[in-house]
């Protein structure tokens, strides 16, 4: 069984207040390759913090608001949402922190025995998806798990790469490396 895990493709992340143009240019690219799957093959997270964020130990570290419920940031970016639409409700996560062990709850419960295939997209691609990449592995350490780099945006391009070096030698595989839409 194959999915895709698609992370934190959120307002805030792309054009709110953590937004960058690295972001912005793989909105396109995400929302194919959510296309390309079946609904049901579709799992999606949102970062999820509370109105005190700036309290918490994520806040005091990284002291800018960002994805609070019910904010405008905290929704999916539209044209993610559409490309979403048919994606069951339960397949959208929220998770407080960078990584999601419901997530790898949900995955254990739909493959059962099944041998599983996960690719993974998103924000931000030196937390957020690092992290889920890492959990995931661990979780089911014989599964194929990719990261398509096209389809991946961080803080700068040069975290990107950092990220993307650190879970190739936690043996993910890395697509389409280099040729992410900002490098041209």
């Amino acid at each position: 069984m194959k999915v895709l895990i698609v992370v934190d493709m959120q307002k805030d992340f792309i054009d709110g207040s953590l937004g960058t143009r690295e972001a912005q240019t793989i909105v396109p690219n995400v929302a194919a390759k959510i296309a390309a799957y079946p609904p049901e093959a579709v799992f999606a997270t949102r970062d999820t913090h509370a109105p005190d964020y700036l309290t918490s130990c994520e806040g005091r570290h990284l002291p800018v608001v960002h994805c609070v419920a019910g904010t405008p940031g905290h929704a999916l970016h539209s044209q993610i949402a559409e490309a979403l639409a048919a994606v069951a409700p339960d397949h959208i996560l929220d998770k407080p922190t960078f990584g999601s062990m419901e997530l790898a709850q949900q995955l254990r419960a739909l493959a059962g025995s099944e041998p599983l295939e996960i690719e993974l997209v998103g924000l931000c691609t030196g937390i957020c998806v690092l992290s889920n990449a890492i959990l995931l592995k661990a979780a089911f350490p014989e599964a194929e798990i990719s990261v398509d780099a096209a389809c991946c945006a961080c803080v700068t391009p040069q975290s990107h790469d950092t990220a993307l070096a650190a879970m190739k030698l936690c043996q993910i595989a890395i697509e389409n490396e280099g040729r992410e839409p900002w490098r041209g």
